[in-house]
C-alpha cells in the first residue's frame, strides 16, 4: 500500500511539475536578404519580445534567404514543418512567401511598404508597414537643391514595394516640378551598367528602400558622389555610408512595435484583429561631409533639427 501512494505521490509531482513548466514557444523570423534597415528591424522585433514577454519561454530561429525568393519559400516551409508558433517575415518576398506556405500559422510582418497592394490579406497575417515619408523626402529636394529639374529613381521592378513607391514618388514629384527619371535593375549584375546611365541624365538621385538596390547601395553612392550626384535617402544607414539626407523612419522602432503585435498573439488576440499600423515620428538626418561637398550650409533653418553624421 505504502509502495502505491509512493508511486502515486511521485506522478503527482511530476504531473505538477510538468504543468508548471512553461511552454516553449516557437518564433521562426525570416528575412529576405541582410542590410542595416531590416537588421534593425529584427532587433526592434528581438528587444520587444524579451521585454514584453520575458515571462514567457521563447525559442528564437532567424533565418536569412540571402537575396533569394526560393530560399525564402524554403524557409519558410521548414517552419511549418517544425510547427513554430508565429512566423515572423521581414520584407515583402518573405511576408508573400509565408502566406503562400500557410493560413493557419499566425504571420506578423515588417518593412513591407503596403501589405493590401502585396497581397498580404488572410485572418492568420498582420504586421507593420515602413511606408516612407515621401512628401518630406521629396520637400528636402526643393528646400536644400533648389536648381533640381531631373530625379533619378533605381529600383527593381521585381519589387512590389519598389513600383508603389515610385509610383507615389512620381506623383509627388509632378506636383512639384520635377521629371522622374526610373531605371529598372533585375539583378546585382545589372546595377552598375544602370547607375552609370542614369547618373548622365539627372540632379539628384533617390535611393528607394529596395532590397536588391540596397544591397549595392555603397556602389551606387560611390559612383553618384563622383558624378556629383546628390543622393536623397530614404533610410539613415544610406545617409551614413554617403547619402546627402533624408526624413526616415526608425527601423529599430519599428521592429519593436512589431514585436508588440506578436506579443498580443501570444496572448491570445487574432491576427485579424490587430489592425496594421505605421511608424509616425521620423527623423531628418544629414551627412555633414556631403552637405559641405555640395555647398549646403549646415545652418540652413531646414536643417536645424537634424541628427548630423
Amino acid at each position: 500500500m505504502k509502495k502505491i501512494l509512493s508511486i502515486l505521490s511521485l506522478m503527482l509531482l511530476l504531473t505538477t511539475l510538468a504543468m508548471g513548466a512553461e511552454k516553449e514557444i516557437k518564433i521562426g523570423i525570416t528575412q529576405i536578404v541582410e542590410h542595416p534597415s531590416l537588421d534593425a528591424a529584427r532587433k526592434g522585433i528581438e528587444k520587444a519580445l524579451k521585454e514584453k514577454a520575458k515571462e514567457k519561454n521563447i525559442k528564437i530561429e532567424y533565418q536569412s534567404a540571402q537575396g533569394d525568393f526560393g530560399t525564402a519559400q524554403l524557409i519558410v516551409k521548414s517552419y511549418v514543418t517544425a510547427k513554430k508558433d508565429v512566423i515572423v517575415a521581414i520584407s515583402t518576398p518573405s511576408a508573400q512567401a509565408a502566406l503562400n506556405s500557410t493560413k493557419t500559422i499566425p504571420i506578423v510582418y515588417t518593412a513591407v511598404t503596403d501589405g493590401v497592394s502585396a497581397g498580404l490579406k488572410g485572418d492568420n497575417i498582420t504586421g507593420t508597414s515602413d511606408m516612407s515619408p515621401l512628401e518630406k523626402q521629396v520637400g528636402l529636394i526643393k528646400d536644400l537643391l533648389p536648381k533640381t529639374k531631373k530625379i533619378g529613381f533605381i529600383y527593381n521592378p521585381s519589387e512590389q514595394n519598389s513600383v508603389l513607391i515610385l509610383k507615389k514618388f512620381k506623383e509627388i514629384a509632378k506636383t512639384k516640378g520635377y521629371t522622374v527619371i526610373e531605371k529598372g535593375v533585375s539583378s546585382v549584375n545589372d546595377i552598375n551598367l544602370a547607375i552609370d546611365n542614369l547618373l548622365g541624365q539627372i540632379d539628384v538621385l533617390y535611393i528607394p528602400t529596395d532590397n536588391l538596390v540596397y544591397s549595392s547601395a555603397s556602389l551606387v553612392l560611390q559612383k553618384a558622389n563622383r558624378k556629383n550626384v546628390p543622393v536623397i535617402a530614404s533610410t539613415r544607414d544610406i545617409v551614413e555610408k554617403g547619402g546627402l539626407v533624408t526624413e526616415s523612419i526608425d527601423y529599430e522602432k519599428l521592429g519593436y512595435q512589431t514585436g508588440e503585435r506578436i506579443v498580443d498573439i501570444l496572448n491570445g488576440k487574432k491576427p485579424k484583429d490587430i489592425p496594421v499600423e505605421t511608424l509616425k515620428n521620423t527623423t531628418l538626418v544629414v551627412n555633414q561631409k556631403m552637405a559641405k561637398k555640395y555647398n549646403i550650409s549646415l545652418d540652413n533653418p531646414r536643417l536645424k533639427n537634424a541628427v548630423r553624421y
